[in-house]
């Protein structure tokens, strides 16, 4: 099967939809339209600019270049983190400790995959390593800006119970382990929710694409289930690492509360 061609014609008819939904909202005084095409026009840039370098990376097969652009991918994943969040860590801390999860959980799952799952040779292989990471790295950043969010802004509304505990001589991880469980299932719903309406009521995008690409069906579905179970391992990781961070750090040395240290909304 041929792969159809999309020509700037076909995406322009796609932009006039989401010109539409933008004056949608306009009319019903939503408030979201300017940031809906701002959205719609970095999305566009970005994933151009991405087609233009993925080219220049699949001819060459370097190394170097290869790790630049998966550390770049890594920091701004943990910019978007951070960005999401009513209540943010101050300082370094706010970028740091996504930036941080993301490296332990994504890029290990994801070299794991390579050698052991996909077993592809050399490892840095664009072609698997990029979309690989590329998609660990969104859905993770999505799961963990969620559990991140739940934490900071439950610990601020139960600043009062926290403060109780402590004084009665618990430990700060006893006094906000409720609150840190809570922020866990509240990440890691999103995947569990994927997981569990793929083949039923959604259709995944790899297995999309890869059938739209002409791949065996069957042949999509097996990479798409991989996919989907790294991303799940990925997200669970992350969320525990950052929530375990990011809940120590809502406490100092003395095990003080210390909401001083996240930003106001």
């Amino acid at each position: 099967m041929t792969l159809i061609q999309l020509s700037a014609l076909d995406l322009s008819i796609a932009a006039l939809l989401v010109l539409g939904l933008a004056g949608l909202s306009w009319r019903l005084k939503l408030g979201v339209e300017r940031q809906l095409l701002i959205a719609a026009l970095r999305s566009i840039v970005q994933l151009l600019l991405l087609g233009l370098i993925l080219k220049t990376l699949f001819s060459q097969n370097a190394p170097l270049p290869i790790i630049a652009l998966t550390l770049f991918m890594l920091g701004v994943a943990g910019y978007e983190v951070m960005a999401r969040q009513k209540r943010r860590f101050k300082g370094v801390w706010g970028i740091g400790i996504g930036t941080l999860s993301m490296f332990i959980s994504s890029f290990s799952i994801t070299l794991l995959a390579l050698h052991l799952v996909i077993q592809v040779d050399p490892w840095y292989t664009p072609q698997y390593l990029i979309p690989l990471l590329g998609m660990l790295l969104g859905n993770t950043m999505s799961g963990m800006a969620i559990a991140l969010d739940n934490l900071t802004k439950s610990a601020w509304q139960e600043r009062g119970a926290i403060e109780a505990q402590l004084i009665l001589g618990e430990s700060w991880s006893k006094a906000i382990g409720e609150i840190r469980r809570e922020a866990l299932r509240s990440g890691l719903i999103p995947i569990i929710n994927a997981m569990a309406a793929a083949g039923i009521v959604s259709l995944p995008g790899m297995m999309t694409g890869q059938i739209l690409a002409g791949s065996p069906p069957m042949e999509a579905a097996k990479y798409q289930i991989m996919i989907l179970l790294l991303i799940a391992v990925g997200t669970g990781l992350g969320a525990i690492v950052a929530v375990w961070i990011g809940s120590r750090r809502l406490f100092d040395e003395r095990q003080r509360l210390r909401l001083d240290r996240l930003t106001k909304p």
